[in-house]
């Protein structure tokens, strides 16, 4: 029926949305939580420190994903 189209694997392809995507509902998980109450730890003390985890959230997505690019997985 649909010949001569390009079709891409899945596959293998939903395990490295998953991990990004686990990476970014945890991090956001633990910047609500020190919103609610602060986690406590050297440098996130007070809530108004949650962008410190928003910073590293995104310094550590980015790192996944570049990883991804670069390994070719």
């Amino acid at each position: 029926m649909v010949e001569g189209k390009n079709v891409q694997p899945v596959a293998l392809a939903g395990t490295k949305i998953r991990m990004t995507k686990a990476i970014a509902v945890l991090l956001m998980l633990a910047m609500i939580a020190q919103i609610i109450k602060p986690l406590g730890l050297p440098g996130l003390r007070r809530r108004a420190d949650f962008w410190k985890l928003a910073l590293f959230a995104f310094a550590l997505w980015s790192a996944a994903l570049i990883l991804r690019e670069f390994t070719g997985t």
